[in-house]
């Protein structure tokens, strides 16, 4: 929640509000100046400048460029693909845009839809939207709460509003549900006499006076923070800086060859043409289109591991992945609470078993344990059953599973940790019903802040009074509430502490019988014997642990923000092995408020942050040029979701902001699935870069060829057409297939790729000058020896240069020798047949200038393409895909002792 104070309430002063709350004509007129409670919808960018956005890309501007250059040259076809790309990107770009705008404006499915309000005196039913300031708003179990407000004295009656709890996890991060008090709790808490907007009321009931409704509410802030929209991911970015260097060499470079072919005396008609048309063949046109595949693909296959991508882009942006920020409560952990450790003067258990359901074991010694081998236990937790009011659903027909309480799952009825006790009883052997059955309750004293304990009394079948109490140990272990010795007492304080120290909610239980003849009055919590301790916690997930473990294997930094207790989020950390318990490894929200927790991005645990904190620390780690993914499922991770370079979202138990303002939504909250979208954003961003070693160097071949040719005595080496059948052949099917190969079994066992580095980084671009040159060369010689020896040399170089590049293509598959992507084989075997097609068929030879070829001169020029398969194979295996410069300081995350180019 948010440390911004709340307006204060500027009602009429003369009135009492939770007592009579205001008039009609009050509330009319505090609607009109504060407007309604309602979050404002931001306005909608129209369609056409999305349009323009979109079409600002410098790569786009370069296929607009090249589209235009080819229909100069006549080739309406090529132009057709070319708009065709860009249309599908395009479009798919403002799709996406369109659907991530609806993240503010999910915020108000959170808002309650109608409110009950003392006006005039009397209560009645109103929309949330018509709830002023200094409206008195009345709250009860299962109530969302509409606005900010304070909670107050129900007619004077304190302990009408003590029991009051309300769920602040999807603010705060807490996983507890926070009592709520008039004036605060009993250590001065004042927050704990405040209701934020959003928050669900879990336990008991209240009046509360709103103070704070629409935009100055707790959801309103948040609606602000969330206004920024998401800036371009990594391989954008990337894409735009390549796309602006390579506009730039082809310029120059098609500028040299028009000007070379005029001072040797060529028509100038002819060699302009043929400088566009070696523009467009220079430009990887298909490039959009490999990228648009990859990352379809990439979505496709994420979707089938429960990963819905609601924008292409992240698909990509997770394999660039070096940080990832993980919210704790329903994200590595199941989001409730369980008892899962048991301490009684007699000995230790701990009980195990997945969420809500009954079904588990308790254990001691190594064995199953039940209420019959175990008295102790027994005694422990029927009586924390006893002094309980909450209760487990039976689930609906259908298999239990982790996540979000759902079909096939139990869930809890009232306050989470009394449900944790209940379920720790239920796998013991122990029903509630029978033990209320045989004690039915007489009385009670219920929890406040101030005791921080909770008392009720039972009358037994013999009428003996039975009294159970449960509360804090320091509440609790105490000679004037206890009977027992001072030895015993230090020893559960003792035990009590490590376990808070662990990260556990403390809970002591204690007991006292009384005979009915003898049944106190105003004794009740004193004399009493204590049965032991109940650890609580919110458990991690069975699959965090491993997923933490993938990551930091993946050479991907885990750090753990979240509005917890900073004792609970460094257990939790310590146990899942994001951090190895030093305390530099820690910082809280009021650190970082005061301005001493140092460095952001060298801490692993962020506990107590409130929202704008949680966007401070995402930033700090984005400004430290680290590339951040965010997990989270609150509202309370909304802005930082949104603001990272991808945001992941619980999908079963997130809220609709969350999801809303989210890049990435797993469907089944399993955190494992982040580590299959990241090797999925790894493998598409292999892909890409293996289309462009395959596009460029194809490209530079052809260029080289053009420059250097008329020095080796052939005047022009290819008719313009032949180059653009080459650039159609080459770069489009097999150029798209090549977005398709299979994900590298290395790729996450290697660091993540330095941010800075360019698409070209990592050694790309000597690959690309090499494999190049090596076309080119391979080319050139055989059209020097077919010119040498009365050949048909410039169809040999047409021949030769298509056929090697498709041979390169060949060489690139990840797993060769496998039916591995067969559609980059039968792309390629296409691509061939019309390349030979070009020198065979008769219309085509009249289009492309082409002649027949002998069957011995088609047998060389095909074996020496063959060579571009060899030499793709040799540069694969004696150059792998590589990323440079890792370092990792004691601290910190992945630092780059160097900048790639």
């Amino acid at each position: 929640m948010s440390e911004r104070p709340s307006p204060p309430y500027d009602g009429p002063p003369s009135r009492t509000p939770p007592a009579e709350g205001l008039s009609s004509a009050e509330a009319a007129r505090l609607l009109t100046r504060h407007g309604p409670n309602a979050l404002p919808e931001e306005p909608r960018t129209p369609v056409w400048r999305r349009v323009l956005q979109q079409l600002r890309d410098p790569l786009i501007l370069v296929l607009l460029v090249a589209a235009v250059l080819t229909i100069a040259t006549g080739d309406l076809s090529d132009a057709a693909v070319i708009l065709f790309v860009i249309v599908v990107n395009t479009t798919v770009g403002v799709v996406q845009e369109v659907r991530a705008e609806q993240a503010v404006r999910a915020l108000s499915a959170l808002s309650a839809p109608t409110a009950r309000v003392v006006r005039d005196g009397a209560e009645r039913s109103l929309p949330a939207a018509e709830v002023v300031p200094g409206d008195v708003v009345l709250l009860a179990e299962g109530d969302i709460v509409p606005a900010d407000g304070d909670v107050v004295p129900a007619d004077g009656d304190v302990v009408a509003a003590a029991a009051l709890l309300t769920d602040e996890s999807s603010l705060t991060g807490e996983s507890v549900p926070v009592e709520k008090a008039p004036g605060g709790d009993a250590d001065g808490d004042a927050s704990r006499g405040r209701v934020s907007a959003g928050t669900v009321v879990v336990h008991g009931r209240g009046r509360v006076v709103v103070t704070a409704t629409g935009s100055d509410s707790a959801l309103g802030r948040i609606t602000g923070l969330m206004r920024t929209a998401p800036g371009p991911t990594p391989l954008q970015r990337r894409l735009a800086q390549f796309g602006r260097v390579l506009a730039a060499v082809i310029v120059a470079l098609c500028a040299l060859v028009l000007a070379l072919g005029l001072l040797r005396g060529q028509p100038v008609e002819l060699m302009i043409v043929a400088a566009i048309s070696l523009a467009v063949a220079a430009v990887p046109e298909s490039l959009p289109a490999v990228v648009t595949l990859a990352l379809a693909l990439g979505a496709r296959r994420m979707a089938d591991r429960h990963a819905i991508v609601r924008r292409l882009p992240a698909v990509e942006t997770l394999g660039s992945v070096t940080v990832i920020a993980t919210d704790k409560t329903g994200t590595l952990t199941e989001g409730r609470m369980a008892a899962e450790r048991l301490w009684t003067p007699a000995g230790e258990a701990t009980v195990s078993g997945t969420g809500y359901e009954p079904r588990g074991r308790v254990v001691r010694g190594g064995r199953t344990v039940t209420a019959g081998d175990a008295p102790d236990l027994a005694a422990l937790l029927s009586t924390a059953m006893l002094c309980n009011d909450a209760a487990l659903e039976p689930s609906p027909q259908g298999q239990p599973g982790e996540g979000q309480p759902g079909e096939g799952e139990w869930k809890a009825l009232g306050d989470p940790t009394e449900a944790a006790l209940l379920v720790a009883g239920a796998r013991l052997g122990l029903e509630q019903a029978a033990l209320l059955r045989e004690w039915p309750r007489i009385a009670e004293i219920p929890f406040d802040s101030g005791r921080k304990r909770m008392t009720t009394v039972h009358r037994g079948p013999d009428g003996t009074v039975r009294v159970a109490c449960k509360g804090a140990p320091e509440a609790l272990l105490r000679p004037s509430i206890l009977a027992d010795g001072p030895d015993l007492l230090a020893r559960a304080a003792t035990r009590a502490e490590k376990l808070a120290r662990d990260g556990y909610r403390v809970l002591a239980v204690a007991t006292a019988d009384h005979p009915g003849a003898q049944e106190p009055t105003g004794a009740w919590e004193s004399g009493l014997t204590l049965l032991g301790l109940v650890g609580i916690l919110d458990p991690p997930r069975t699959a965090s642990e491993p997923t933490i473990t993938a990551c930091r294997n993946a050479g991907i930094v885990p750090v753990l923000i979240t509005g917890d207790h900073p004792l609970t989020a460094r257990a939790v950390a310590a146990r899942l092995g994001i951090t190895t318990g030093r305390d530099d490894e820690i910082t809280t929200g009021q650190h970082i408020r005061e301005g001493t927790a140092g460095a952001l991005s060298d801490v692993r645990v962020y506990a107590r942050t409130t929202p704008e904190q949680k966007l401070d620390i995402v930033e700090a780690w984005r400004g430290a040029g680290q590339v951040v993914a965010m997990t989270g499922d609150g509202v309370n991770d909304g802005p930082a979701l949104r603001r990272a370079d991808i945001g992941v979202a619980m999908g079963r138990r997130g809220t609709e902001v969350a999801r809303q303002a989210a890049d990435l939504v797993l469907a089944d909250d399993n955190p494992a699935t982040i580590v299959s979208a990241v090797e999925e954003g790894r493998r598409v961003y292999d892909n890409v870069r293996r289309f462009l070693l395959y596009g460029l160097a194809g490209g530079m071949a052809e260029i080289v060829v053009m420059l250097l040719g008329p020095f080796l005595g052939m005047p022009l080496p290819l008719l313009p057409a032949q180059i653009l059948w080459i650039n159609l052949l080459t770069h489009g099917l097999p150029g798209v297939a090549l977005g398709a190969e299979p994900v590298a079994p290395e790729a996450m066992r290697r660091p993540p790729r330095p941010p800075e580095e360019s698409v070209l980084g990592a050694g790309l671009w000597p690959r690309v000058l090499l494999l190049g040159a090596f076309i080119a060369v391979v080319t050139l010689v055989v059209g020097v020896w077919a010119r040498e020896t009365d050949r048909p040399w410039q169809t040999m170089i047409f021949l030769v240069l298509g056929a090697t590049q498709m041979g390169v293509a060949l060489g690139s598959r990840v797993r060769p020798g496998t039916l591995a992507n067969p559609f980059l084989l039968a792309a390629v075997g296409t691509a061939l047949a019309l390349q030979v097609a070009g020198v065979y068929v008769p219309f085509l030879q009249d289009l492309l200038g082409t002649e027949p070829l002998s069957p011995g001169d088609l047998a060389i020029a095909c074996a020496l393409s063959a060579l571009g398969y060899a030499v793709m194979r040799v540069q694969r295996r004696w150059w792998p895909e590589r990323h440079g410069g890792v370092t990792r300081p004691r601290n910190g995350p992945s630092r780059h002792a160097s900048r790639a180019t």
